[in-house]
């Protein structure tokens, strides 16, 4: 597939990497040439230097033939032309664009061909929002990935040393589960190391799990493994800017919701948008200011400015000063990289979160959603599944005699709404969709090709 894409930033040089490694001609727009120079000498890709929305330069990023845009600049507004400009004159099939301003994101009527031809459109701040909101509806989990619109969820948690999971072997899962619920687990990092789930595996401390369920059932699983009792939480967001803002607004109606604000007229407006959230205009890195407002008594402490430095800070400080489990946004991977373990409960990565909204589009019609994980290295990944027993590798088969890539595993079905688990004897049918787990994402082609369909099918 011929692929332009615009902006080399963070998600744009990542999503880069990840289509060139896909046999994809890829081609990244961007103002910077010394940006465009690292990612040549690094990709198999090509550059063009010149700005994302401009024709002329569009042409000599090869739109004239391109099969999709992907525009992911820093500006919604070049995003958005560049968009038209590729549907008007060059008649690009696929055009998907990041919309960040909530302003657009709110109106998705906008984005059709009559008005801003954008078939695709991926709004961070949504994606970030949800994400955060599903960690804390689930005490004790470090992720939680939707799939099938929600009807399962992919869990992980990390296993802990007095933990009802300690020291059990996976073929006894069933049995540490509440009645009538089915689980699976997708995969297991030991150490930062793939451990291949199979019945003879034995959970270790601080095993990180990855486990599917349908989401009906997600709660009574994690209260029986974590021995939640609280519905409510008392919470601190630090940031109110649309992440932040649009959280509480989620949260208050259920928990207990303080939200700091530095700037004046940002935390006067917020205040009069929400209705039960509890807005402190100050310095979230303020000793004082954590102190005066309980901080040792808080359950979860979110940092979630615009300001990397900010985030770390208040969240070290808000650990170190008693608040129970603490959440941070972080934009650049070197600063996730320097969390020492147990600093901060979970570090979050926007870039990752909006690089599998967007992967989902790009890989086409078989890949309904996929979620990067591991800093990238890994994913989890919904497959739509077509054929029949002739035509496709895969249909007719028992989950045990598929060939499956390396690290590759199917962790749950669902066919025709409902949640089935992943268990050896299943047979995959026409229409199933698959939730597997890639270890490895250099496996993707190699699942690609397991999921092609005859053509006499078709």
């Amino acid at each position: 597939m011929k692929i332009i894409i615009l902006g080399a930033g963070q998600v744009g040089s990542s999503i880069a990497e990840h289509l060139s490694h896909e046999n994809n001609d890829v081609t990244v727009v961007d103002t910077d040439l010394e940006r465009l120079a690292d990612m040549q000498n690094k990709l198999d890709i090509r550059t063009v230097h010149g700005h994302a929305s401009h024709p002329s330069v569009l042409i000599r990023a090869g739109a004239n033939d391109a099969d999709m845009v992907v525009a992911l600049t820093n500006s919604d507004e070049v995003n958005m032309v560049a968009c038209q400009v590729c549907y008007s004159i060059f008649n690009t099939p696929t055009k998907i664009a990041r919309i960040r301003e909530a302003e657009y994101a709110s109106h998705p009527e906008m984005f059709e061909h009559e008005h801003v031809p954008i078939d695709f459109h991926i709004s961070p701040e949504q994606l970030v929002t949800r994400h955060i909101k599903g960690l804390i509806e689930y005490a004790g989990a470090l992720q939680v990935m939707d799939f099938a619109g929600g009807l399962a969820q992919l869990v992980t948690i990390k296993v802990k040393k007095n933990g009802p999971l300690i020291d059990q072997q996976l073929r006894e899962f069933s049995s540490l589960l509440p009645e009538n619920v089915d689980a699976r687990v997708a995969a297991i990092f030991r150490k930062n190391k793939s451990v291949f789930p199979d019945g003879d595996t034995v959970l270790k401390a601080n095993d990180v799990v990855f486990f599917l369920a349908a989401r009906k059932h997600i709660s009574k699983i994690m209260e029986s493994w974590q021995k939640t009792e609280k519905s409510s939480y008392k919470i601190i967001l630090a940031g109110g800017g649309n992440i932040g803002f649009n959280l509480a607004k989620a949260l208050e109606r259920e928990h207990s919701v303080k939200i700091i604000e530095y700037n004046k007229a940002r935390s006067r407006f917020i205040a009069e948008e929400l209705t039960k959230a509890l807005v402190i205009r100050g310095d979230c890195t303020s000793e004082e200011l954590l102190n005066e407002e309980n901080i040792s008594h808080t359950d979860i402490f979110c940092a979630l400015t615009n300001d990397d430095q900010a985030n770390l800070l208040s969240a070290l400080m808000a650990k170190k000063m008693g608040a129970k489990k603490v959440l941070t946004l972080i934009n650049k991977q070197n600063y996730a990289q320097l969390i020492e373990k147990d600093t901060i409960d979970i570090a979050i990565s926007p870039q990752h979160i909006t690089m599998g909204g967007i992967l989902a589009h790009v890989r086409g019609d078989y890949t309904a959603r996929v979620h990067s994980l591991r800093s990238g290295a890994a994913e989890a990944i919904e497959v739509e599944v077509t054929g029949d027993s002739s035509s496709s590798k895969v249909v007719g088969k028992m989950i045990q005699d598929i060939n499956l890539p390396p690290g590759c595993n199917i962790g749950g079905i669902i066919r025709a709404n409902q949640v089935i688990m992943a268990h050896r004897n299943v047979v995959i049918e026409n229409k199933d969709h698959l939730i597997m787990f890639v270890t490895d994402k250099r496996n993707i082609n190699d699942l690609k090709r397991l999921f092609e369909v005859d053509a006499s099918f078709l």
